[in-house]
């Protein structure tokens, strides 16, 4: 082997082994450089890769000042643009004899003739699949062209840039695909673990941390497909990205996102950043025509001085939780009171969860009455839960299970079935009705099957469904896809059930939604009847929803009826229907079976026009 042989060689080898051994890019192009211009003298070499943009960066130049490399930083690559950027452009070796004559560097020279920099030979890299990545280059401190030997030491660096190159791509591709989600382009659950970690450790200041969850994915995915929830996704992603610029933002679950707040000393910096998130998310998601709400749910928490990634984790999940059952779409910062409502969410829904293994969670009723008359039209079935011991509680007391979307999915199951069979057991009496009212909630909407699981239910109860009338509040709404709660409830009357829109006037429930959606029924709010016979206000609300409703073609039925006056102010309204404790308090099935058969179908004995037959009877 010749000696220029044995040196190519020798520099092959060095290159190769410190590659294999994980040395960085920019150490390995340096020392490179280093070796091949110990093995020609005289001349200066550099190492530039192009970027998908096609712009030059450089990788190294360590005989050249760092000017240099900043100066061909970004430069476009083109057929004019010096001798690597044209080599990179044209695929193929560019040899400069002069400099300073030659049109290629045009515009260009003065980056390098007052280096002393006179000719250059540029050699494109090329990677196995045939793209060019970069280029090496020698420059002369003369004019003319290289020589052979100098020819072959390029061919090799190249080569052994290409293999650099490429391997610096796979570890690149590795990195991010063990830390970053392919679908955000965000650093994912690992990459946040190890960041929370390292921050906790090492603290330089108090750590804000904010958990993001966007609302209704699993809706979006149902109704419109995963392509549209995976673009909803992508969209939330690039949007917090671009207004979270200098903090790290992660994709650390399907729906999930988390943000990193470092030095965060006061939680009026958590707040505004919460503000600044939600402030993005309005404009709404259009993937191929169909128009998304771009919703998401923040909970926030602060570690102080010791607390440990686990706990500050722990406590922004709470903060988390919470925000989506009170303030969905919304920002809510964790404060240790949540953890002890916390606690007691959890015992009540494993209460809850036991009484309805237990078979305890039973219907009661509370009667409709006709006002002018005093006749019961129909009937409200409540969830009421029986304790262990006995006692009966109403559904206020276990309320907060109800906003566990699985808790609640079977409670409405549980009151289902007990339902249709109690009406069974009346028909089988013959204890005449015209219909029982019966709540539902977000969550059987989301799910999706509601119209079949009530038609299965009243099937096998031999019961007609339309003597059921499904009564929703906006959580209903607020809790879905508009279109496919409008679909549902289409379907509901289309099988004969009525649907009720409850506790308007509270601000659960607006006027639009009676444009929007197919209501049969609007129950007036206990808050307005309260005060119908001393406020003013009231009673002109009532009369206004009285009039509306009539003409919209929707029944009225007053809530909370209380004292014979409210009853007759209602009536001389034109309110023809309400409930309350004035008439009776909601009783057991067998209960509301024989005020049925007394005064279900009757008219009202003369003179009893004003009274309480329901509530003497009962």
């Amino acid at each position: 082997m010749t000696k220029p042989s044995a040196r190519l060689q020798a520099l092959q080898n060095e290159i190769l082994e410190h590659i294999a051994r994980g040395e960085t890019l920019t150490a390995c192009m340096e020392r490179l450089c280093l070796r091949a211009e110990a093995a020609a003298p005289g001349v200066v070499c550099s190492v530039v890769a192009v970027d998908d943009d096609r712009l030059l960066r450089p990788l190294a130049s360590p005989s050249l000042p760092a000017s240099y490399a900043q100066a061909i930083d970004g430069i476009p690559i083109g057929p004019r643009v010096g001798s690597c950027g044209t080599a990179i452009h044209r695929g193929e070796p560019v040899e400069v004899t002069d400099i300073a004559t030659d049109p290629l560097w045009e515009g260009l020279t003065d980056l390098v003739l007052p280096l002393g920099l006179h000719a250059s030979w540029s050699m494109p890299i090329r990677a196995r699949d045939g793209r060019i990545v970069g280029a090496f280059a020698f420059y002369y401190r003369r004019t003319g062209r290289p020589r052979a030997v100098e020819r072959r030491i390029v061919d090799t660096c190249a080569h052994l840039c290409a293999i650099a190159i490429e391997h610096e791509e796979v570890r690149a591709r590795n990195h991010r695909l063990a830390y970053f989600d392919t679908l955000t382009k965000l650093p994912n659950r690992t990459r946040f673990g190890d960041a929370i970690a390292a921050m906790c450790a090492n603290p330089s200041g108090r750590i804000g941390l904010m958990l993001i969850d966007i609302d209704n994915l699993k809706v979006v995915n149902d109704t419109l497909g995963h392509a549209a929830g995976d673009a909803l996704i992508a969209e939330i992603g690039f949007r917090l990205g671009r207004v979270l610029k200098g903090y790290l933002a992660c994709r650390i679950g399907g729906d999930e996102f988390a943000v990193l707040v470092p030095s965060c000393d006061t939680a009026g910096r958590m707040k505004a950043l919460a503000a600044a998130i939600l402030a993005a998310m309005a404009p709404p998601v259009e993937p191929d025509g169909q128009s998304i709400a771009a919703s998401v749910t923040i909970g926030g928490a602060i570690a102080d001085a010791g607390t440990d990634s686990d706990t500050l984790r722990q406590n922004a999940d709470l903060a988390l939780y919470h925000a989506k059952e009170t303030r969905r779409g919304g920002y809510v910062r964790f404060r240790r009171s949540l953890r002890s409502a916390m606690m007691r969410r959890i015992r009540i829904r494993r209460e809850v969860e036991e009484a309805l293994g237990d078979g305890r969670i039973v219907p009661y009723y509370q009667p409709i009455i006709e006002l002018g008359s005093g006749r019961i039209a129909g009937v409200e079935a409540l969830a009421r839960m029986r304790r262990s011991d006995g006692r009966i509680v109403t559904a206020g007391e276990f309320q907060d299970a109800l906003l566990d979307p699985k808790v609640a999915y079977r409670i409405t199951s549980r009151m289902l079935a007990a339902v249709a069979l109690d009406m069974a057991a009346w028909m089988a009496a013959g204890v005449l009705f015209r219909h029982v009212a019966l709540n539902v909630t977000a969550a059987d909407f989301r799910k999706g099957d509601l119209v079949q699981r009530i038609l299965r239910t009243f099937d096998r109860a031999g019961v007609p469904a339309r003597h059921l009338v499904v009564e929703i509040t906006e959580q209903v709404f607020m809790g879905g896809v508009r279109d496919g709660v409008a679909r549902t409830m289409d379907a509901l009357r289309a099988h004969g059930m009525s649907v009720a829109l409850d506790d308007f006037g509270t601000g659960f429930a607006s006027l639009t939604h009676l444009l929007d959606f197919p209501i049969d029924i609007i129950k007036i709010d206990r808050s307005f009847v309260g005060a119908i016979d001393s406020g003013a206000r009231s009673g002109v609300i009532v009369e206004s929803l009285q009039t509306m409703a009539k003409r919209l073609g929707m029944k009225i039925i007053a809530e909370g009826i209380e004292t014979e006056a409210q009853a007759r102010r209602l009536d001389e309204m034109g309110c023809s229907l309400g409930q309350g404790f004035l008439y009776a308090a909601p009783v057991p099935a067998v209960v509301i079976g024989e005020l049925l058969q007394r005064f279900g179908q009757q008219e009202a004995a003369p003179g009893r026009r004003r009274d309480r037959p329901v509530a003497n009877a009962a």
